[in-house]
């Protein structure tokens, strides 16, 4: 799947150094042979147990874990929607991603300046999000004056749209972002085709200092973050980017001993991963065979045809079954074999919609 969380945040919050951890993390995939498709976007694996657990259940030459894309958007200043700085080049980046992960800063450090001469993590985020509600206020009034005309003449789908543009507005107007209203499906249609950047899902990335990883609810910036996201439902990942960036250079063994120093039972970066792909709708099926055990990431809602032309177009033009079973009950039966004979594994047809850790072998012929 081609889907990318973009990283956004204002100067000196951490946003680099987050993103150069991810970059590293990449390089260090063994399977994966490259870290960055591009200077601005970094391929991380997927954490994931369960790809850990089939390797170890049927023992293939080869494991391939599936990857999740993030982009380093340019940095942004107040006035961004009015081109301030390097705003154009900010709002047509965050265009293209598919979500926005916000990295505030919630620590202090007198080496580095806050570009608004204190640390206030909750004005930063509004900075941010207005810049982007002044875009999105502008691309929506522009399509006003253009739908306007048929909807006096009582055109009904250009009603239905200017009524769903006049609501837009006045949230934006309200400072409220477009993820903040409910639609129904034919409106949901329309404010797509818009490409609002505040139509896209958020997380916030509350970066600490070294000293306050191991208990960031006492630091009062993490709580304010964490309230004001609670507000708009959004998550909360904590992390310290700089300890992140050092977590990246070691390897397997050598992190878990890092973090188990630390106290820490996952790292940030891992956090952020699977969160990231959660919030885009994303889930894993797999693929288990002597040569290889291999995660897919496909779209949730997917019938088994579309999750089989992940692997290859040619399985689903010529899809016939796929043959599923779910990764808790192989690991409970402790092989396929076993699975078949308590009759855990099912054929599905055209119509089976794939669920998270599904393991499939699909039947096709072309």
């Amino acid at each position: 799947m081609s889907l990318t969380a973009g990283i956004v945040g204002l100067p000196n919050v951490g946003k680099s150094t987050l993103f150069n951890a991810i970059t590293q993390a990449g390089a260090e995939a063994a399977n994966y042979p490259f870290a960055t498709i591009d200077p601005n976007v970094g391929i991380v694996e997927v954490p994931d147990e369960r790809l850990t657990a089939l390797t170890e259940l049927v023992k293939p030459k080869k494991t391939v874990p599936t990857t999740f894309e993030f982009t380093d958007i340019a940095g942004i200043v107040k006035g961004a929607s009015k081109g301030e700085g390097l705003g154009n080049q900010f709002l047509s980046h965050i265009r293209q991603v598919d979500a926005i992960c916000q990295v505030v800063r919630c620590f202090h450090d007198e080496n580095i300046t806050h570009v608004a001469g204190q640390v206030d993590p909750i004005d930063d985020i509004e900075t941010i999000n207005l810049e982007l509600i002044l875009a999105d206020l502008e691309t929506v009034t522009k399509r006003i004056s253009r739908v306007e005309k048929l909807a006096k003449q009582k055109d009904k789908e250009a009603l239905t749209e200017y009524e769903v543009l006049v609501r837009l507005k006045e949230a934006f107007e309200s400072e409220k972002p477009a993820r903040a209203l409910e639609y129904t499906e034919q409106e949901e249609k329309l404010v797509k085709q818009l490409h609002l950047l505040t139509s896209k899902p958020i997380l916030y990335v509350a970066n600490v200092g070294e000293d306050e990883i191991q208990d960031p609810q006492s630091n009062p910036n993490v709580q304010a973050v964490q309230e004001y996201a609670s507000n708009e439902g959004a998550k909360v990942i904590v992390v310290c980017a700089k300890i992140e960036s050092e977590i990246a250079e070691l390897d397997g063994e050598e992190k878990e001993m890092f973090l188990e120093d630390l106290e820490i039972e996952e790292s940030g970066l891992d956090q952020l991963i699977r969160a990231s792909y959660y919030m885009l709708g994303l889930a894993t099926f797999f693929t288990a065979g002597e040569q290889e055990v291999r995660a897919w990431t496909f779209k949730k809602g997917m019938k088994a045809p579309q999750a089989a032309g992940i692997i290859h177009s040619d399985f689903e033009r010529g899809f016939i079954r796929a043959e599923t079973v779910s990764y808790s009950d192989l690991m409970e039966a402790g092989s396929m074999a076993v699975a078949r004979e308590k009759g855990k594994v099912r054929l599905e047809g055209k119509d089976y919609v794939v669920k998270d850790g599904d393991v499939i072998h699909f039947r096709f012929n072309v």
